[in-house]
């Protein structure tokens, strides 16, 4: 399990106003891992988000052991492949690109749940 010192998630300071960054919680929640939660104030944005997402500037992101991973499809991803992070090994997104389940449509229904059928 990771400790906090490794995980570090830039959110909102109101807790539930982005659904990206519910989805990245929820994520590290599932993978049981623990992890710091800074949060940021939209109208002033730290040094640490301005750095760590220099193009878009925007939450959530996720820092592992200094390295940034921005946008929250991209971090449940990194989630499952990163090593040294498989927390209680539960998989997040399916990994079998032919059966449906493992299809981009079952991804997409990761980013917009209404898709799901």
């Amino acid at each position: 399990m990771a400790g906090s010192e490794e995980l570090k998630l830039l959110g909102w300071w109101a807790p539930g106003v982005s659904p990206f960054v519910l989805r990245a919680q929820m994520a590290l929640a599932v993978k049981g891992l623990s992890y710091e939660y800074l949060p940021e104030d939209r109208g002033c944005k730290s040094d640490l988000l301005i750095a760590s997402n220099p193009v878009y500037k925007k939450v959530p992101v996720l820092i592992h052991d200094g390295r940034p991973v921005c946008e929250s499809l991209l971090i449940l991803e990194y989630l499952d492949d990163a090593p040294g992070l498989a927390g209680n090994g539960t998989s997040i997104l399916p990994t079998d690109p032919v059966t449906p389940s493992g299809s981009s449509t079952s991804r997409s229904g990761a980013i917009f749940p209404g898709l799901r059928q």
